[in-house]
């Protein structure tokens, strides 16, 4: 069976070179301007140049979204930003919008272009439509199941790429397709600036009783309506592989580098001990999950997958993040004859506390802070300041970008 890449989402060039250094085969990115995440820190293109190069000097790829629905107005300006994107070599625009893959066919015909999740790609003969149109790869939308992805792959091109979600945020309409925040905030979800309505705390008003709130759900606090779980499938690998698909994508361009590293991490272990040994990978599943944990997250769903979601897949409680770690610092550099560390701190830590030392590979171990100094050499009790760079001693050798973590 092929082996389906992992797919991981880069916000801005640190969290591209976590990515593929804690096991990612490839990165999505958005640019500045056509691409729906209108709040992330983007990519200039000259990051974006920086960005495809790293990645090509280590054999990965980078993907570029160009996947808003443009109105007339928002046209222009895309016909030199493809030529652009195909300057640069990037390895695919993800496109969502029937206009626009006619502007990449048109501008830059050797571009390869994937047909975004966005575009509400839910049976095989839509599929084989945009394989007729020249996508190199369908990303399948979120409310299909294993079963149907199943019968789309027997029913399309054999050279037709497949890529699905295994990891993140689920939206309460198809695939991200959602009118709520341009009703209730005035944000355009598919131009980029959802404002995440889905989110928000519910209550019941009555029509002749208007200012008496009712809780929907009993619960004093309200009720979160819309609010779903996380998508996780990290326990269920031989499903995603048996079903054909090329690419396992992880949701979350807006999401921190500790979150990316930590939940790329985990995906690349159990999809190597799966390929290595099925026996391997289903004794070490409860590892994968305690592992992927240890990022912010809600509570996980396995989403369409096996079926409906049920109310067990929504939260109707609270909308926060479960946050057990901090990410407390980033190692810059390690001196081997020394045995100092020096790190970009993320979050304060202390003298005496207990940390996890997370490398891009191999195992995590624990450590005590054995002592802090600050970059003028002075020793320090705590690291409170954000970005400081300090002087910490590691017991055992690290590469640069090694993640530090403490659990709260």
């Amino acid at each position: 069976m092929h082996k389906p890449e992992i797919l991981a989402p880069a916000g801005d060039l640190e969290r591209l070179k976590m990515a593929f250094l804690y096991g990612a085969d490839a990165v999505y990115i958005g640019g500045e301007e056509f691409s729906l995440r209108a709040y992330a820190d983007n990519f200039s293109l000259d990051d974006m140049k920086q960005g495809v190069e790293f990645a090509h000097s280590i054999g990965k790829k980078v993907y570029v979204t160009v996947n808003i629905f443009p109105h007339n107005r928002d046209l222009k300006g895309i016909e030199e930003y493809v030529k652009a994107i195909t300057e640069i070599k990037a390895d695919a625009i993800i496109a969502s919008d029937l206009g626009v893959v006619e502007i990449i066919k048109e501008i830059a015909p050797e571009m390869k272009f994937h047909i975004s999740t966005q575009a509400n790609n839910i049976n095989w003969r839509t599929v084989n439509h945009w394989a007729k149109l020249g996508a190199e790869r369908v990303i399948l939308a979120r409310e299909l199941s294993i079963e149907e992805i199943k019968e789309v792959r027997q029913r399309v091109s054999e050279s037709l790429q497949l890529e699905i979600f295994v990891h993140g945020a689920m939206c309460i309409s198809y695939s991200g397709r959602c009118l709520l925040s341009n009703y209730m905030a005035g944000r355009e979800s598919n131009m980029g600036a959802c404002a995440h309505p889905c989110r928000w705390q519910y209550y019941l008003m009555e029509e002749k009783r208007p200012g008496e709130y009712f809780p929907v759900y009993e619960n004093e606090r309200g009720t979160f309506v819309f609010n779903s779980n996380d998508l996780c499938m990290i326990e269920h690998i031989p499903e995603m592989v048996e079903a054909g698909i090329v690419s396992m994508k992880i949701e979350g361009r807006m999401k921190s580098s500790f979150y990316v590293a930590t939940v790329v991490k985990a995906y690349r272990r159990a999809l190597d001990d799966y390929y290595e040994s099925p026996a391997k990978y289903s004794k070490n599943k409860p590892e994968y999950l305690e592992e992927i944990s240890k990022a912010s997250h809600r509570n996980f769903t396995t989403g369409f997958y096996f079926g409906r979601p049920d109310t067990e897949s929504h939260n109707y409680g609270s909308s926060s993040y479960i946050r057990d770690y901090d990410f407390i610092g980033l190692v810059l550099d390690y001196d081997i004859s020394t045995g100092i560390a020096t790190i970009e701190q993320r979050n304060r830590f202390f003298i005496g506390d207990r940390i996890e030392v997370v490398p891009p590979s191999g195992e995590w171990f624990e450590d005590t802070v054995q002592w802090i100094k600050n970059s003028e050499g002075e020793s320090i009790d705590v690291a409170p300041n954000a970005q400081m760079i300090v002087k910490v001693p590691l017991k055992a050798a690290v590469d640069k970008f090694t993640i530090l973590r403490k659990k709260m």
